[in-house]
């Protein structure tokens, strides 16, 4: 052995595995230092380590035939000055390594750090939180505003997927849209540590995006890229802007492994733009828009059968076609039976193949947990919807549109936190910070409820605050808060007739069938409660349940404690057989309201 290790050092074996060492050290270090600022992709350190441990034996091959004794006789090699300052960089080596096993930045303590960055992503107060702000449309032409929007959300739902970072609501950023205000107090508004700016020229089958990632406190540019390519490239720039943005702010992706931030690319250029067409058209909501944007939804899936997003949005657009006529008393039940019925049968099988597409989209279930819950199927519904906040927790639309259909079951306090979640998520968007009004009213906290009410755009701050005061007793206050809804539109009058009816509370009616039909949705049936009629509170609700289809935010409201009396009635005790609530009741435990006694009776107080 002593002569085969002389052997080894003759041929200078250990210098070389000693020099090939603290250079794989070196180079090891320099990689894990510029992936990030050179945004090199994720296996660059693995395809490295393995190129280093394949060529460790190979360079000793190579050094073993170089020294091969020319004569056979062998000769002894004395320690050089380079031996023992490959000794010494080998041992500094040696104790770098240790240094890392054993120091703070040891793998646990590593992963407390991760997980503690994520608790702070949580947090509005400490996290790395991102806006992006609406992409401007430098086009030339304002019908392709839809394109730059469509953008615009793409990419916001990119970040989305990145569990480390915080993503302000694409509705809450889109109230900055055009505006020309101080980046720092967009910042602070919207609870954003950095804001994406940017801009999109389509021309012809080409687009150009320009985004730059700005420090919204100081102001300054972190990070800007131009992208010029095909059409057929867009889905790329989305995936390069939002990995892009992660390395720049050192946010790990948390991706899989052959994962992308933006998964759903089975699509060709034009039927994309399509798409975004029918998907603007969506988010603008009316009637006329949902009509045009379904049969776009059409259009796309018919040609892109492959495309899940498309058939989750057109799942949900026949949701609300299908909701269109019932917040009026124009059109019979008979009428309306076989239109909810016609569009459900096109929604469901909609809302499955885009579950069945893609698994992992959470807007496909969310959108098929809010639809069959309002046709009665609750279990189903509350199954569906825990899937969709699985997927992504921050989904605010599911979010809210789960707390909506937990308040109509009665579970009031669930309800509340979904729903604060929710405009946690989306702090400026109108619906989130309804329903966060609404349901802090049904938990009895009044003085919040009303203090987020005046907050609320006037059609919805004016029934809001009407509603809370009359639940207290202050119905001159509740009247005057209703005035806001009878200068002008469509149902001035009724507004009109609910605050004379309120002036004049509370009184016994005479007639209760007699009063005027005051209902604006069902926002203002709660005025009957003081109007001595107080089952006419239930009319749309039962209008609901009869067409087969009960989905509105308000139909929880029969759970506060101004319909006692209500819930006491043969007529309140039908609805929710209708609705599906005693089976969800059985499953998932009765209200504090309710119990069971016989059968499938129950009673409410």
């Amino acid at each position: 052995m002593a002569e085969f290790f002389a052997e080894l050092k003759r041929r200078q074996m250990y210098r070389v595995a000693a020099a090939y060492a603290v250079v794989a050290w070196l180079l090891l270090q320099l990689i894990n230092n510029l992936t990030p600022a050179l945004r090199l992709p994720d296996w660059a350190a693995t395809f490295l380590v393995v190129l280093l441990i394949v060529g460790f034996p190979v360079a000793l091959l190579f050094c073993w035939i170089q020294h091969l004794p020319a004569d056979g006789a062998t000769q002894a090699v004395k320690t050089a000055k380079v031996d023992w300052l490959l000794i010494g960089a080998l041992g500094l080596v040696s104790l770098l390594i240790a240094y890392q096993q054993i120091a703070p930045s040891s793998d646990a303590t590593r992963q407390a750090g991760v997980e503690a960055a994520r608790d702070a992503s949580a947090s509005p107060a400490t996290a790395i939180s991102l806006a992006v702000l609406p992409f401007a449309n430098l086009s030339g032409d304002a019908t392709q505003e839809f394109f730059s929007d469509g953008m615009t959300e793409e990419i916001t739902s990119a970040l989305a997927k990145i569990r480390d970072l915080r993503v302000v609501g694409r509705t809450s950023a889109y109230q900055f849209k055009d505006e020309r205000k101080d980046l720092r107090a967009i910042g602070q508004a919207l609870n954003a540590t950095h804001l994406i700016e940017g801009s999109v020229r389509k021309e012809g089958d080409r687009v150009r995006i320009t985004a730059q990632l700005i420090e919204a406190n100081s102001g300054v540019h972190l990070w800007t890229e131009n992208y010029d390519r095909q059409l057929t490239g867009v889905f790329t720039i989305q995936e390069d802007i939002a990995r892009a943005i992660a390395a720049s702010l050192q946010v790990p992706l948390g991706l899989n492994p052959g994962e992308n931030l933006v998964n759903n690319r089975s699509i060709d250029p034009q039927s994309y733009e399509l798409y975004l067409r029918a998907k603007g058209l969506y988010d603008a909501r009316g009637q006329e828009n949902l009509i045009a944007s379904q049969r776009l939804f059409e259009q796309v899936v018919t040609r892109n059968p492959g495309y899940a997003p498309a058939w989750a949005y057109l799942c949900a657009n026949y949701f609300l076609l299908s909701n269109a006529d019932l917040n009026t008393f124009d059109s019979s039940i008979d009428e309306l039976r076989p239109k909810v019925n016609a569009l459900l049968q096109k929604a469901e099988p909609a809302c499955q193949k885009a579950i069945a597409l893609d698994p992992n989209f959470s807007f496909g279930y969310g959108a098929y947990g809010a639809m069959v819950w309002a046709m009665g199927r609750p279990l189903q519904g509350d199954e569906l919807f825990q899937k969709a906040l699985a997927i992504d927790p921050r989904d605010a639309l599911s979010r809210q549109a789960y707390g909506i259909f937990l308040a109509m079951a009665g579970r009031l306090k669930e309800a509340l936190a979904q729903e604060l979640e929710a405009s946690a998520l989306e702090p400026f968007a109108p619906l989130q910070a309804r329903e966060a009004a609404d349901y802090l009213w049904l938990n009895g906290r009044n003085d919040e409820a009303i203090a987020r009410a005046k907050t609320l755009r006037p059609a919805d701050r004016a029934p809001a605050l009407a509603r809370i005061y009359a639940s207290t007793g202050r119905f001159a206050e509740a009247a005057d808060a209703l005035t806001e809804l009878t200068s002008a539109g469509a149902n001035s009058d009724r507004a009109r007739e609910a605050s004379r009816l309120l002036r004049t509370a509370p009184v016994q009616a005479a007639s209760p069938q007699g009063l005027p039909r005051i209902a604006l949705g069902i926002e203002l049936e709660f005025v009957y409660l003081y109007a001595g009629a107080p089952e006419r509170a239930l009319d749309n609700i039962e209008r609901r349940a009869d067409a087969g289809f009960v989905s509105n935010g308000h139909v929880g409201f029969v759970w506060h404690p101004a319909y006692a009396a209500v819930r006491k009635t043969e007529r309140f005790k039908t609805i929710m057989r209708k609705v599906g609530n005693v089976e969800y009741w059985r499953a998932k435990g009765w209200p504090a309201q309710c119990q069971p006694t016989t059968g499938d009776d129950f009673v409410c107080e």
